[in-house]
């Protein structure tokens, strides 16, 4: 059953138990009508439908059920931007929950009452309120909640310059996270652990931060939250003294379609004030363990795909400079680079071999033929089907250019 489905079920057993005759039946289908309708993003009717089902369930005779309507009520309230009306719903549900030995809706109450304590302008109250439900939410038990009520104190903390016990808070909030399998919520407090890391000069401890931050916030599933990531390890990397890194994580952050204006401001200072730095990826690759490059060269391929062309052929050209300098390891180079490259959509997969071979179009015969022979053997690294896709695009995109089918 979809959400329309649900709330038109709720007011047909309005209809069918009144308040007059049925005051209690009326009142819990009040409560679910107002759950879904604030799931459904109508906060205005949420709050109208809760505030009657509190009404109806009596403080005295049914003071739970009264106190998870006021609870509810609130976070409507909250939705709605009645900032002080939804103070007095969570406190009053609190006081009940707590009253009733009620632990696990308490800390829930004092949660939100801490959220909403926070959006009025009073943090030290709302510090009180996470500090309470981090006490109280069991962390066997219930990791995820006691994570985010430790999320949310650090963050707090954080925002009010009290940095060491922020970085406190949020270690035990993404030890809770992980703990959990709660991936939004690694996200959110990594995040915020790495800000707290910057602020006291522990870059390298932010570095790992903001990667945890980046594993919590999916590039395909919070597109934003991985961004912002990205930008951090960027600042992160230039902190610690790490230009090719920082400059990588930078141009990766600027190349992501739904990256949010501040992300953007502060990714491009970055390569502002560390330089272009193309051919950063293999510079970083040396340094880096083979398991490590797969990971390295498909974000950075990611960007040379919705880069603009004379970048995309600069970076190409610097690859194949790079890939055939070296002494040992340009098969596996290629390998590493071949596997990204079929990971690609269809179409961003030519964007990237045509990139490569318009750079190779560009240089001396001698680099250009142990380029191709290089990566020629490495696509036989790969299964059959795999190994034809890649012979294939490379012969008719290389036939497109004017240039010699040698790759089948």
């Amino acid at each position: 059953m979809d959400a329309d489905d649900t709330i038109t079920e709720l007011r047909q057993r309005l209809r069918r138990y009144s308040e007059d005759r049925y005051p209690i039946q009326h009142a819990t289908a009040q409560f679910h009508l107002g759950v879904a309708l604030l799931s459904a993003g109508q906060p205005g009717e949420a709050a109208g439908a809760l505030r009657t089902a509190a009404g109806l369930f009596d403080p005295d005779r049914l003071p739970v059920e009264h106190a998870k309507a006021m609870n509810m009520l609130g976070a409507a309230l909250r939705e709605e931007g009645d900032l002080a009306d939804a103070v007095e719903a969570f406190r009053r549900a609190a006081t009940t929950f707590e009253a009733h030995q009620q632990e696990l809706e308490h800390a829930a109450a004092m949660f939100n009452l801490g959220l909403v304590q926070r959006d009025s302008g009073d943090p030290d109250a709302a510090m009180d309120c996470f500090q309470r439900a981090r006490e109280r939410f069991d962390q066997q038990r219930l990791p995820g909640q006691a994570s985010a009520a430790a999320r949310e104190l650090g963050a707090t903390l954080l925002a009010g310059g009290e940095l060491k016990a922020a970085a406190d808070a949020l270690e035990q909030a993404v030890d809770l996270a992980e703990q959990a399998g709660e991936h939004a919520g690694l996200g959110a407090a990594a995040n915020a652990l790495g800000l707290a890391y910057l602020g006291t000069d522990r870059a390298q401890a932010a570095v790992e931060a903001f990667r945890k931050a980046m594993v919590g916030n999916p590039r395909t599933v919070r597109a934003q939250g991985f961004a912002m990531a990205k930008a951090n390890l960027a600042l992160a990397y230039e902190r610690a003294g790490d230009a090719p890194r920082a400059r990588l994580a930078a141009r990766q952050a600027l190349a992501l379609p739904d990256a949010p204006p501040a992300v953007v401001e502060q990714a491009r200072g970055v390569p502002e004030r560390l330089g272009s730095g193309i051919g950063d990826l293999l510079t970083v690759l040396h340094e880096e363990p083979p398991e490590r490059w797969p990971a390295l060269v498909r974000e950075e391929l990611a960007r040379w795909v919705v880069a603009a062309p004379e970048e995309r052929r600069a970076e190409a050209r610097a690859w194949i400079e790079g890939q055939v300098s070296g002494p040992d390891r340009g098969p596996d180079l290629a390998e590493a680079l071949l596997g990204a490259v079929l990971e690609l959509p269809p179409a961003a997969m030519e964007t990237a071999i045509r990139g490569l071979l318009e750079a190779l179009g560009s240089l001396e015969a001698a680099t250009a033929d142990r380029f191709r022979s290089e990566t020629w053997r490495a696509m036989a690294a790969f299964q059959v089907p795999q190994e034809a896709r890649l012979r294939d695009r490379f012969d008719r995109i290389a036939a497109e250019l004017g240039q010699e089918r040698v790759w089948s």
